[in-house]
C-alpha cells in the first residue's frame, strides 16, 4: 500500500529546513503521487490554510464543505487506521485498524470516566502508533480540547509544569512516560482527575508519585494492545483525595483488571486451551471482543497464530443469527463493509492470572523467562526487585550477548536523584563527577556505590546465577515514539569501557585475599582483561563464569595453573562447581596442602555442593508429575506419529532414519530461525552421514523449538494438536557436555524430559523413549557390582537396578542430569507411562559406511594418539557400538517396550573390545602409535600441549584435556551390563522390521578400519606413514556428505 499524497507541514519546513534530496528522489522512483499539498499549515485558531495560489488559499472551496456530510460511505470492518505496534522488542508491525473498534468504545468512556467535552486532554505520543486512537480521537469524539507539549516540555520537571500551567485534566500515559511525568519534580497540578496508563506494567511506587503530584486523579490502569485497539481491560485506583490508604491495601503491581464493555481477559490454561484457569492458577491471557483489529499488514501467518477463532463457542451460531437479523430489513448497504459475525481472541503472549475477585493480574511474558547455565530466569522478577530499591526510579533487565557471544544478564537503571544525593551525604561523599557528562564510562564510574548497593540488595533477594553480570546506570532511558523504553537503544557497554570504569565491582576485600587468592586473582585478570578486569577489582565472591569466563578461557586457566603450581592436580570440574575466587582457590590450596598444615589458606570448603543436589532436584522434580495413561501395544500395521527431539544429532539422524523405516509419520523438533531452516539442518545432517531420502519429505514435519523452553517453545496451538495425536516420543536430545555442571545441564537436559513427560501426560496414551547414558553409572558402586555379577555368574549391572547407588558420587555435571531425566521417567513409569530408557555407552561410527561423529571422545583418541604418536596402555573394556545398532534398540525399546510397563534397556558391545585393541588397530593399519605406559603418554600430551611454537596442529584431544591427563586408566572402567530387556525388544520388534537383531552389534578391529577410512577421507586424519598388516579399504564420500559434515557435528542435537 504506497501513499498516493505528499502532504508537507509548512512549520515543519521552517524549522528543519525542506525535505532532502533522498526524500525526493525516492518519491521519484518509488512513489505515483496523485497530488502534493507543499505548504499544510495549521493556525492557531485552528483555520486550516494550503497556501495561496492566484490570491486565494487553495483549501478556499474545501472550507465551504465543512458543513456537510463527505458522502464517504464505511462499515464495521472498514480500514480507517494503520497503526504500528512500538517496535519494543523488534521491527514495528503494520496494524489494520477497523471503523468499529474505532468508535465503538467512546461513549461508554465518556460515561465510565465522566469525560465531556469540558476536558484538556494531552498528547504525549507519536502519531505513527496506536496512541493516536486515544490521545487524538477520543478528545474529538468528545469535542474537548488537545493539550500538545514541544519537545523542550517534555522533559524531567518540566513536564509536570506544563501540566500544571495549561491546566490538563486527563492524559495518557506509559509506565515510562509517566515515570517521565514525576521523576524530579515537584509542581502540584490538581486539575487532573483522570489519567489513563497502558502499554507495560504499572507499579504502586509510580502511582504513589503520581498521586503525591495530582491529589484529585484517579488512575486507570488500562491492558491493551495496538492489536486489541480501543478493546481493553481496566481497574481503576481512587484518587488520594477520595481514600488515602487505598494503594496500601493493593500488592505492588497493579492488575490488568476486568474488560471494559464488550471485552473479556481469558486466562487460559497454558497446558489444555480448553481450561480456564482458576483463581491464582497462571496462563495466557486472550482478549476477546468484537473490536479486535483486523489483521497484521502483509504477515498473514502471524495474523493467524496471534488473532484466532473463540474456540470455546460455536461460530455457526453468531452466522445464523446474523442471516435472521439481515432478512428482516432491506439491504444495508454498509454490509459491503462487513465481514460477517466473528468471535475472537486476540493470543497476547502474556501471563497472568485470576484473583478471587475476578481481577486479572498480568505477571510477564511468556517469552521473559531467559535461560542462564541452565536455570530458568524471569526477567521481570529481578525488574520488581530492583524497583524496590529506594535508590532506582527506573529500571529493565535485558538478556544480551557480549563481543565473544556470552549470555549477559544487564539491568539498567535510572538513579533516583534526590535520594542519591542524600544517600551519598548520609556517607560522608559527594557527587564529584560533572552533570553534564553522561559517556558510558562516567557514568559507570559515578554511580560506582550505587550498583555495588543494588548488587548486594539483588544479592538479599535472587539466587546467585539470577542476579545481573553488569549493571548500567543512564541518566534517563530512550523511548520509542509510542512513549515505551527502546530496548533495542539500550546500549550494552564495550570492554574498554568496563575497563576503563572499572565496571566490575571493584574489591572490598583486597587486603584480606590471601596469597593464593591474590595469584589466582591475578591468573583470571590476565585472561579476562579484555573484559574490563583488573586483578585488583576481584573480590573473593567474585565468579569466574559472571566476570566473562567460558570453558574455552577455563581451559587456558588450567594450563596458567599448571605453570603456577607444578605439583598439583586439579580436576578442570572444579572451576565449574567452585566458581568463586575464594573457593576455586580453597581447592588449590588443599591439592598443595592435604593435610591441612599451612596458615596462609583460606578457610576449607564444605563438601561437593553438587554432590547430592542432583538426587535432591530429580526427587522433588518427581512430585510434579501426575498420573499416566498406560499405552496399548502398538499395531505394526498401522501407521504410527512418532514426536522426536534431538534429530539433528549424530544418533538423532540414525533414529530418524529407523522410524522412518516402518509406516507412519515423524515430528521433529529443531533449533532454527523458522520452518524451513529447520527442514533445511535436518536435510543437511542426514545428507552429511549419507542417510537423507527424499521419500522422507511428505512423512518429515519439522518444528521449530527450543529444549529448554516450555512446551519446548511451541506454540499452544501446535502443542495441543501433537499430544492429541502422538502415539510415541523419543526424547533423544540433550547438551553434551563433559565439563559442565549439573546447573548448567539441568534445562536442556532434564526440564527438557519433564516437558516430554508433560506432552506424555497430556491427551491420546503414549509410548515413552528417553536416550539416556551409561554415564550415570560412573561411580565404583557399580564396579564393584559389575564384578559381584560376574563372579557369581552373571551378565554384569542388572537392568531393573535403581541407581541409587548413583545418587551420591556422579563426578559429571552430564552424568548427573541423565541420573536426573532417568529418576524423573522410572517414576513416571510407577505412574503408568509405558516406555522404555534407553542406555547407550559409546555411540560410534556406521559399520557399513564408517560415517562417525568427529566430536566423540573416541574417534578424538584415535588421532590425538596419531598427533602424540604414541598410545597409552590401557587393558580396560571399552562399550563402543555402532550407531546403527544403538538406533535399532532405541527405536525397537520405544515402540516394543520390553518390561510393562517401563524398565529400562542397557546397550552394551558383543563381544567387547579392549582401549588397547581399539587404539592398537591403528598400528595395525600403519600407524606409528607404539604403546608406552599411561604416565608417559600423559606427558607426551603435556609437552604437546604446551609447545607454543606454532607448528603442530592443535591436539584433538584439547577440548578433553582435563579427561584424558587426569587418571584414564581409573576413569575408563566401566561395569559389565545385562542387556537381556534390550534383547527381547529387539526380538518384538522383528515384526516391525522383518530383522532379528537381538544378537547385538558390536566394534572390531575391521570396524575401526572403516572408521579410520572415513576419517581419512574427510580430511579428519591423515594417511598411514607406511602399509600395515591390514589395508585400508578406503571410504566413497560423496561432495553432498563432503561439504555436510563442514556444518554438522554433535552427539546429540539439541
Amino acid at each position: 500500500m504506497a501513499p498516493r499524497a505528499l502532504v508537507v507541514i509548512d512549520k515543519a519546513i521552517r524549522e528543519a529546513g525542506p525535505l532532502s534530496d533522498q526524500v525526493r528522489t525516492y518519491i521519484k522512483e518509488n512513489l505515483q503521487l496523485r497530488t502534493e499539498i507543499p505548504a499544510l499549515e495549521l493556525k492557531d485558531d485552528g483555520t486550516l490554510v494550503g497556501g495561496t495560489k492566484d490570491g486565494k488559499d487553495v483549501l478556499d472551496g474545501q472550507q465551504q464543505l465543512r458543513a456537510e456530510l463527505p458522502g464517504v460511505l464505511v462499515g464495521p470492518d472498514s480500514t480507517p487506521t494503520l497503526s504500528f505496534t512500538s517496535g519494543s522488542e523488534g521491527k514495528p508491525k503494520g496494524v489494520k485498524g477497523r471503523h468499529f473498534s474505532l468508535t465503538h468504545y467512546f461513549p461508554w468512556m465518556a460515561e465510565t470516566f465522566g469525560l465531556s467535552e469540558k476536558d484538556k486532554f494531552t498528547m504525549l505520543s507519536g502519531i505513527a502508533h496506536d496512541p493516536i486512537q486515544r490521545d487524538i480521537f477520543t478528545p474529538l469524539f468528545l469535542g474537548a480540547q488537545l493539550l500538545v507539549p514541544s519537545k523542550e516540555d517534555i522533559q524531567h520537571e518540566k513536564l509536570a509544569e506544563w501540566m500544571r500551567k495549561y491546566g490538563a485534566t486527563v492524559t495518557h500515559l506509559t509506565p515510562a512516560m509517566g515515570q517521565i511525568l514525576v521523576g524530579g519534580a515537584s509542581a502540584v497540578f490538581p486539575a487532573l482527575h483522570h489519567s489513563f496508563f497502558v502499554g507495560d506494567l504499572l507499579i504502586k511506587r509510580d502511582c504513589r508519585r503520581l498521586q503525591n503530584l495530582a491529589p484529585n486523579v484517579r488512575i486507570v490502569n488500562m491492558y491493551g494492545t495496538t492489536e486489541t485497539q480501543r478493546a481493553v481491560s481496566y481497574y481503576e485506583l481512587p484518587s488520594c483525595t477520595e481514600a488515602p490508604e487505598f494503594l496500601d491495601s493493593i500488592g505492588d503491581v497493579i492488575p490488568a483488571g476486568r474488560g471494559m464493555k464488550n471485552v473479556q481477559l481469558l486466562v487460559v490454561n497454558r497446558e489444555d486451551r480448553n481450561q480456564i484457569c482458576k483463581p491464582g492458577e497462571s496462563g495466557e491471557i486472550y482478549v476477546r471482543a468484537g473490536g479486535l483489529a483486523e489483521e497484521y499488514f502483509g504477515l498473514p501467518d502471524l495474523t493467524a497464530t496471534k488473532f484466532v477463532d473463540n474456540w470455546f463457542v460455536d461460530q455457526q451460531k453468531w452466522v445464523e443469527e446474523d442471516k435472521k437479523v439481515e432478512s428482516l430489513g432491506a439491504a444495508e448497504p454498509w454490509r459491503q463493509f462487513y465481514n460477517g459475525p466473528r468471535d475472537r481472541l486476540y493470543r497476547s503472549g502474556d501471563l497472568g492470572h485470576y484473583s478471587e475477585d475476578g481481577n486479572v493480574h498480568c505477571t510477564g511474558r511468556v517469552d521473559s523467562q531467559v535461560k542462564i547455565r541452565g536455570f530458568r530466569i524471569e526477567l521481570g522478577e529481578i525488574d520488581s526487585h530492583l524497583s524496590a530499591h529506594p535508590l532506582v526510579r527506573e529500571n529493565v533487565t535485558l538478556l544480551k550477548r557480549d563481543a565473544y557471544e556470552e549470555p549477559t544478564l544487564v539491568s539498567y537503571i535510572v538513579p533516583e536523584m534526590k535520594r542519591w544525593y542524600a544517600w551519598l551525604e548520609e556517607r560522608g561523599a559527594k557527587d564529584n563527577d560533572s552533570v553534564e557528562d553522561t559517556s558510558m564510562v562516567t557514568m559507570l564510574k559515578r554511580f560506582k556505590y550505587l550498583r555495588d548497593d543494588v548488587r548486594e540488595h539483588l544479592k538479599k533477594k535472587l539466587p546467585a546465577y539470577a542476579v545481573p553480570s553488569i549493571i548500567v546506570p543512564l541518566i534517563r532511558f530512550p523511548l520509542n515514539p509510542n512513549g515505551k523504553i527502546d530496548r533495542p537503544a539500550l546500549p550494552f557497554p564495550e570492554p574498554a569501557h568496563l575497563a576503563a570504569a572499572g565496571a566490575r565491582r571493584p574489591s572490598q576485600l583486597g587486603a584480606a585475599l590471601t596469597p593464593t587468592e591474590k595469584s589466582m586473582a591475578g591468573i583470571w585478570a590476565e585472561l579476562l582483561g579484555d573484559r574490563g578486569v583488573t586483578a585488583d577489582s576481584i573480590s573473593g565472591s567474585d565468579s569466574f563464569f559472571d566476570l566473562g569466563g567460558h570453558s574455552i578461557i577455563a581451559q587456558q586457566l588450567f594450563f596458567k595453573i599448571r605453570q603456577e603450581w607444578k605439583d598439583i592436580d586439579v580436576p578442570m570440574t572444579t572451576i565449574f562447581q567452585y566458581p568463586t575466587l575464594r573457593s576455586f582457590s580453597s581447592n588449590i590450596d588443599q591439592a598443595m596442602d592435604p593435610i591441612g598444615l599451612r596458615l596462609d589458606t583460606a578457610e576449607a570448603i564444605e563438601d561437593d555442593p553438587e554432590d547430592e543436589a542432583y538426587s535432591a532436584d530429580a526427587r522433588e522434580l518427581a512430585n510434579q508429575l501426575t498420573e499416566f495413561k498406560t499405552r496399548e501395544p502398538l499395531n505394526s500395521k498401522e501407521e504410527v506419529h512418532t514426536f522426536l527431539t534431538g534429530a539433528t544429532g549424530f544418533l538423532g539422524a540414525y533414529i530418524l532414519r529407523d522410524i522412518l523405516s516402518r509406516p507412519g509419520k515423524v515430528t521433529v523438533l529443531v533449533r532454527a530461525q523458522d520452518i524451513d531452516a529447520a527442514f533445511g539442518r535436518v536435510r543437511q545432517t542426514c545428507t552429511a552421514y549419507g542417510i537423507w531420502e527424499e521419500s522422507w519429505v511428505s512423512r518429515l514435519e519439522p518444528l521449530v523449538g527450543d529444549l529448554e523452553k516450555e512446551h519446548f517453545g511451541l506454540e499452544p496451538n501446535t502443542w495441543n494438536k501433537l499430544v492429541d495425536t502422538v502415539d510415541v516420543v523419543v526424547h533423544n536430545g540433550a547438551l553434551v557436555h563433559w565439563v559442565l555442571p549439573y546447573s548448567r545441564l539441568r534445562g536442556p537436559n532434564v526440564i527438557s524430559t519433564m516437558t516430554a513427560l508433560s506432552m506424555c501426560a497430556a491427551g491420546k496414551p503414549k509410548n515413552f523413549g528417553l536416550v539416556s547414558s551409561t554415564s550415570v553409572l560412573d561411580t565404583d558402586y557399580f564396579v564393584k557390582l559389575s564384578d559381584k555379577s560376574l563372579g557369581g555368574g552373571g551378565t554384569g549391572v542388572p537392568e531393573a537396578d535403581d541407581l541409587e547407588g548413583a545418587r551420591k558420587g556422579l563426578g559429571t555435571g552430564y552424568g548427573q542430569s541423565k541420573w536426573a531425566a532417568e529418576y524423573l521417567a522410572r517414576q513416571a513409569g510407577k505412574k503408568g507411562l509405558s516406555g522404555c530408557v534407553i542406555r547407550p555407552g559409546y555411540v560410534l561410527g556406521d559399520p557399513e559406511y564408517g560415517t562417525t561423529n568427529t566430536d566423540d571422545f573416541l574417534v578424538r583418541m584415535l588421532k590425538g594418539c596419531i598427533q602424540l604418536k604414541s598410545r597409552p596402555d590401557i587393558s580396560n573394556t571399552v562399550n563402543m557400538v555402532p550407531v546403527t545398532h544403538v538406533a535399532r534398540v532405541v527405536v525397537a525399546s520405544s515402540f516394543n517396550p520390553p518390561i510393562a510397563p517401563l524398565g529400562v534397556a542397557q546397550v552394551t558391545s558383543h563381544p567387547r573390545i579392549t582401549f588397547n585393541e581399539f587404539l592398537g588397530a591403528l598400528e595395525k593399519f600403519g600407524y606409528n602409535v607404539p604403546l608406552v605406559t599411561y604416565p608417559e603418554w600423559k606427558q607426551n600430551m603435556e609437552s604437546y600441549v604446551a609447545d607454543r611454537s606454532g607448528t603442530k596442529e592443535e591436539n584433538a584431544l584439547l577440548p578433553l584435556y582435563h579427561f584424558v591427563t587426569g587418571d584414564l586408566p581409573a576413569d575408563t572402567k566401566a561395569p559389565e551390563l545385562d542387556d537381556k530387556n534390550a534383547m527381547e525388544a529387539l526380538k518384538k520388534d522383528e515384526v516391525w522390521t522383518g530383522q532379528d537383531w537381538s544378537q547385538g552389534g558390536a566394534v572390531t578391529e575391521e570396524t575401526v578400519g572403516v572408521y579410520v577410512s572415513y576419517l581419512i577421507e574427510l580430511g579428519f586424519m591423515p594417511k598411514p606413514e607406511k602399509t600395515g598388516i591390514k589395508e585400508l579399504v578406503m571410504s566413497r564420500l560423496t561432495d553432498a556428505m563432503r561439504e555436510g559434515m563442514k556444518l554438522v557435528g554433535g552427539r546429540r542435537g539439541v
